[in-house]
């Protein structure tokens, strides 16, 4: 207590305050009224300033020094005390409170919530009041003003935000940055400790990228485009109470190569469906310079198809085919035929996936038949192949030959010969000496790149003596050296033609091959006589694939092209970039077969820069591609028609012969996949196989005789020419068969198998006769089904009335049911049984004798009919069909053949019985002349398994 109050206690007791004294209670009330405002003679103190904190969403408020006001007159009632503390300022949040009038203590709280967010400082001036003479305010004496200054504490309440949902960085690969891109979160809290980031973190792991405290994020490693094109990453913030973002940020990196001049956006495997017609290649192609000054370009476009076939997808078809559908002229002699019965001097060679192509390693010849090519070429003729050869092995190459026409025996002259040494082509020709004594060209050399470079190229040497000119490729190409040579003395020494290597016949002592040549041949062929054309030349090295342009109109201006031969290379020029990227998006691939190779088609692209006057100019890379050409769909080839049939033997003796496959067809089908129409129901789809009818070509039906060759005494296969050239096929016959080759559509081959014939001169000795039909599409890469063909003759059967009676007394089961004139009943055949009395025996052998001998009668009545009609179908040349064919036989003809009788089992003996007995009767109710014509006939299926069979009606007997 202040020393100022403690005088004043006895100051008012000498003045009698408080001793009861006075004239009652109003006065004394008066008194001490009075009394306070005499002694109310100080204001109230507090502090000059206060600080104080208070945390948000809270209402206390923690004041230094506490808020605390003393009063001089205290301990004098209300002059002494303290009534209250009031805040200047409007719209405050704060209020303050008295908590001991006497004491003076007072106490700061907030009145509603406080938020950090958005107030973070408060300042204002508080004062205090004493309560004056009495209750009543008007009396109250306030302090000195006192400024408070209050703070207010953060809650952690807001989590880190970044400022954008997603970032996105461009960085060149093969670089280390130290900063590629900051992200940035910020805090909605108040204070320093909650509103700011201390700290950034990288999320995804195994990314070869870090984050530093600021938000910049960095490469730890270099970055490269093909491995990896675009980085995604998740980046999360803390604050400083270490509260993380609510929702990370996606930063995403793109990685953009180092500008290198190339071709850009274009596809390395190009997919290709046959039948899908032209296809381009570089739809979206361009070429990035990296701003080269670049004055002109110059691309070529290459298909590399040297492993497919003969240099490209070419129709596989054999060499006489393909001769023949590019318009050659005949009598084409083929030297490296496929091996085959006929052509068998190719059989012992090394032959590649194809049969048509044959390779030869350097040890092996074949040596062509004589008779097959002439003995002397004239002074046209034409040489043709396809070769591939690479560079000859050592250091003195010998001579490699290709074909050669040297002496049999004796001596070693060559007269003609076509060979490979030092990478030159070689031709020699030597003429008789029965021509001029003087100096003629002998010896024709080309020297080329290709015929050492391993690929296939097309060769066709046309000879107009002197003029010797080659064809490479469908380019023409002149000798370069031409050497002159004396003519051949005349002898009578045998000359040997071979293919390979080159026959030694004399000055040794065993003849024997040389000069064996290293590489692959095929198509090798000779024409004796004439030269071919430059269109047929053309037509037989075209490939069936290459490259093409889609649209020449479209092309810019200034842009110059050009296209080999075989369309396999292509090369643009132009001096304008964008001219040439659209010239180079309609570039295409186009593949003409119906059935391609499927595989790998190497495509390769190079290009060749110019700069304005610059010494160092741009390098474009190679583009590297391939189109995958995909497997077609396989045709399945059905041949369809009647297997089996009969005919009378005077068919067989006639001009006409019986025509073989009269009903024949060849249907080719593909297998197509359907969904099936209960997807919906079962939420999937069954996948069921539906044949689908195609058309393409054959190029060869083979006609095969079975059971042995036709003997050419009494029998032959026939064919009109007339109906072959009709149809542009040819044919080859021999006993073995007969073969229709050609490349034709199906129909073609089925009108013309219409018209084969088999003609026998001397049918008694035929049973019967079996044949077989294959057919083939490009040259057995598709057959057909084997078509097997039986056909019997109708013999003429002479037995006598004894002879029926017997084989009726022995083999009664083959009889069949007799009708009665007169009661229509039937009479079941039975069987013998030994006799139980001799009476029984004798009338059933007098029964059976009278029916055999008018059933004599009645067949050779019908047989002078048979004859008519035989005669008739003769002139008609009638198509015999079994399923009503009714013929009259003997009954009993089965067990008199050779075969039948006692080796059958009564099992079958007795089938037979009953299929006899189910058939009907063909006889007319016309007259009974055509009744009687109809008794006994037979029917006999298509199958052939049913034997001839009797069929009796007694309808007409007159008993």
């Amino acid at each position: 207590m202040l020393p100022g109050r403690l005088c004043l206690v006895p100051l008012l007791l000498a003045l009698g305050v408080g001793s009861g004294g006075g004239s009652g209670d109003g006065g004394d009330s008066r008194r001490r009224r009075l009394l306070a405002a005499k002694v109310n003679k100080h204001k109230p103190w507090i502090e000059t300033s206060y600080h104080g904190v208070i945390t948000e969403n809270n209402d206390t408020v923690i004041l230094d020094p506490p808020l605390v006001a003393l009063d001089k007159d205290a301990p004098v009632p209300f002059a002494g005390e303290i009534c209250a503390f009031k805040i200047h300022g409007q719209e405050l949040p704060f209020e303050a409170v008295v908590l001991n009038k006497t004491s003076g203590e007072g106490r700061l709280r907030a009145k509603s919530p406080i938020d950090c967010e958005l107030q973070k400082e408060y300042t204002f001036i508080i004062q205090a009041y004493d309560c004056g003479a009495g209750p009543r305010e008007a009396a109250w004496k306030k302090s000195h003003k006192a400024v408070v200054h209050i703070q207010v504490k953060d809650v952690n309440e807001f989590a880190p935000t970044f400022k954008e949902p997603a970032y996105k960085a461009i960085v060149t690969e093969g670089k280390i940055y130290d900063s590629i891109l900051q992200v940035e979160a910020i805090d909605e809290d108040c204070s320093p400790q909650y509103s700011q980031i201390c700290n950034y973190e990288i999320v995804t792991t195994d990314v070869p990228f870090a984050i530093d405290r600021n938000g910049n994020i960095r490469n730890t490693e270099k970055l490269s485009y093909d491995k990896q094109h675009q980085y995604e990453i998740l980046v999360t913030a803390y604050d400083c109470g270490q509260k993380p973002a609510a929702q990370d940020t996606l930063v995403q990196v793109d990685v953009k190569p180092v500008c290198k001049p190339g071709w850009q956006d274009w596809t390395k495997r190009i997919e290709y469906q046959p039948g899908s017609g032209s296809m381009p290649l570089f739809p979206s192609i361009h070429l990035e310079t990296c701003d080269g000054a670049v004055s002109s370009l110059q691309v070529t476009a290459e298909l590399q198809t040297n492993y497919i076939g003969k240099g490209c997808d070419r129709e596989t078809y054999s060499e006489k085919s393909l001769q023949k559908l590019c318009g050659a002229s005949s009598g084409i002699i083929d030297l490296l035929p496929s091996p085959s019965a006929a052509t068998n001097w190719t059989a012992g060679l090394l032959v590649d996936s194809s049969e048509m192509i044959f390779k030869f390693d350097g040890r092996q010849g074949a040596k062509i038949p004589d008779g097959i090519v002439p003995k002397n070429l004239t002074d046209q003729f034409t040489i043709t192949m396809w070769m591939k050869h690479g560079p000859s092995p050592g250091v003195r190459a010998e001579k490699e030959t290709i074909l050669c026409n040297s002496d049999k025996t004796e001596m070693n002259r060559h007269h003609y010969a076509l060979y490979v040494h030092n990478c030159r082509l070689v031709f020699l020709l030597r003429k008789d000496f029965d021509q001029a004594d003087t100096f003629r060209p002998a010896e024709f050399h080309w020297k080329l790149d290709q015929i050492c470079d391993k690929e296939w190229h097309y060769y066709v040497i046309n000879v107009e003596f002197p003029v010797v000119t080659l064809y490479m490729d469908g380019a023409t190409y002149e000798p370069y050296l031409v050497t002159n040579d004396w003519p051949i003395h005349p002898s009578h020494i045998a000359m040997q033609l071979t293919v390979g290597a080159c026959w030694q016949g004399g000055e040794v002592a065993k003849p024997r091959f040389a000069q064996f040549f290293h590489g692959s041949l095929a198509s090798l062929t000779i024409r004796p006589g004439k030269m071919e054309s430059q269109k047929v030349i053309s037509c037989l090295q075209a490939c069936k694939e290459g490259l093409d342009i889609n649209s020449l109109e479209s092309l810019g201006r200034g842009i110059k092209y050009h296209f080999n031969p075989s369309q396999s290379i292509l090369v643009m020029e132009g001096d304008d970039i964008g001219n040439i990227n659209r010239a180079l998006q309609k570039v295409s691939y186009i593949n003409s077969r119906q059935f391609p190779t499927a595989g790998v088609r190497r495509l390769r692209l190079s290009s060749k820069v110019q700069c304005f006057g610059e010494d160092v100019c741009i390098s474009i890379p190679d583009v590297d591609a391939y189109i995958m050409v995909l497997q077609a769909i396989e045709p399945q080839i059905t041949l369809q028609g009647t297997e089996r049939f009969w005919r009378p033997a005077a068919q067989f003796e006639s001009a006409r012969g019986v025509t073989l496959f009269p009903d024949i067809k060849i249907v080719s089908t593909f297998a197509k996949t359907e969904a099936s129409g209960d997807m919906r129901a079962t939420g999937t789809a069954p996948k069921s196989a539906v044949l689908e009818e195609m058309l393409h070509n054959l190029d060869f039906c083979d006609i095969l005789v079975l059971g042995g060759d036709l003997d050419p005494r009494q029998e032959c296969l026939e064919l009109n020419h007339s109906e072959l050239h009709q149809r542009h096929l040819d044919a080859t016959n021999s006993t073995a068969g007969y073969s229709i080759y050609g490349v034709g559509s199906m129909n073609r081959y089925e009108q013309v198998l219409h018209h084969l014939r088999y003609r026998n001169w001397h049918p008694t000795s035929l049973e019967t006769r079996r044949f077989r039909i294959k057919c083939s599409e490009l040259n057995g890469r598709y057959t057909s089904n084997e078509f097997n063909l039986e056909v019997s003759v109708l013999h003429e059967v002479r037995v006598s009335d004894k002879e029926h009676v017997n084989h009726l007394i022995v083999q009664p089961p083959f009889l069949q049911s007799v009708h009665h004139p007169e009661t229509r009943s039937s009479i079941q055949r039975s069987s013998v049984v030994p006799s139980i009395a001799t009476v029984v025996i004798i009338i059933s052998v007098c029964m059976l004798v009278f029916v055999v001998a008018m059933g004599v009668y009645r067949v050779r009545i019908a047989h002078q009919h048979f004859i008519q009609e035989t005669e008739a179908a003769k002139e008609a040349e009638m198509d015999w069909d079994d399923s009503a064919l009714t013929i009259t036989v003997n009954p009993m003809e089965k067990h008199e053949g050779p075969g039948h009788g006692e080796d059958e089992t009564e099992g079958e003996e007795e089938e037979e019985a009953e299929e006899g007995a189910s058939s009907s009767s063909s006889g007319s109710d016309d007259s009974e002349e055509e009744e009687e014509e109809g008794m006994g006939r037979v029917r006999h299926g298509q199958s052939g398994t049913r034997q001839a069979q009797l069929e009796w009606d007694d309808s007409t007997l007159p008993y």
